[in-house]
């Protein structure tokens, strides 16, 4: 998978909106030491959380799974612009055939699915790759077809996310209970996230022990 961080507000509205609260805009220091401690007093330690919201987050997320997608669309408090089955099938379409099980045409499919440490697994997924095509290239409708694209099938989409609402996706799916793929979405997000901006979050994230 491939994360990138297309846009994010800057630390000094969030200081604001809680310097707002007690009109000390007179104490600020335009984002800097100052207006961290505040944010990290204010918004972490002292769970005012309202005040996070008025910092987003917009990240071009490639490569994962629709199964990753699934578990990703779950987080409400953000908004999902995802690639279309709709009008994106036709690069399936212009493949050649996927079969017979050989490392030639597995290497090939990593460009539409998301394979696993299980051979078995990856092999169905490369048969419902190869049925997926089977219906396109008889010009079955897009629309019917994607009823049959596997769980592993690869996409991509704009996520937009609020502070808040980011801090209970890393510490949910961090966790070792997470999907694995969606646990290396969310360390890989925390990991593109501006380096100034990670003490918000850093406490969200599980250790590896956990």
């Amino acid at each position: 998978m491939e994360i990138t961080l297309l846009n994010y507000t800057d630390l000094k509205i969030c200081s604001h909106a809680i310097r707002t609260c007690w009109q000390s805009f007179e104490k600020g220091d335009n984002g800097g030491e100052k207006d961290i401690e505040l944010i990290d007093r204010v918004g972490n330690k002292f769970k005012h959380a309202s005040t996070l919201e008025h910092l987003n987050y917009n990240f071009y997320i490639q490569g994962i799974s629709r199964a990753c997608l699934q578990e990703l669309a779950r987080h409400r408090m953000a908004s999902l612009s995802v690639k279309s089955s709709r009008y994106t099938l036709k690069e399936l379409k212009e493949e050649e055939s996927f079969l017979p099980f050989c490392e030639d045409n597995l290497n090939r499919a990593k460009k539409f699915l998301v394979f696993t440490e299980n051979q078995a697994v990856n092999e169905a997924s490369l048969m419902a790759l190869e049925n997926l095509r089977k219906l396109l290239i008889v010009n079955i409708s897009n629309d019917l077809a994607k009823f049959a694209m596997p769980e592993s099938y690869k996409t991509e989409l704009t996520w937009s996310i609020n502070a808040r609402s980011l801090q209970n996706f890393l510490a949910l799916r961090s966790s070792k209970s997470a999907l694995w793929e969606i646990r290396i979405l969310a360390k890989n997000i925390y990991e593109k996230l501006p380096q100034e901006h990670q003490f918000i979050f850093e406490n969200c994230i599980a250790k590896e022990s956990e």
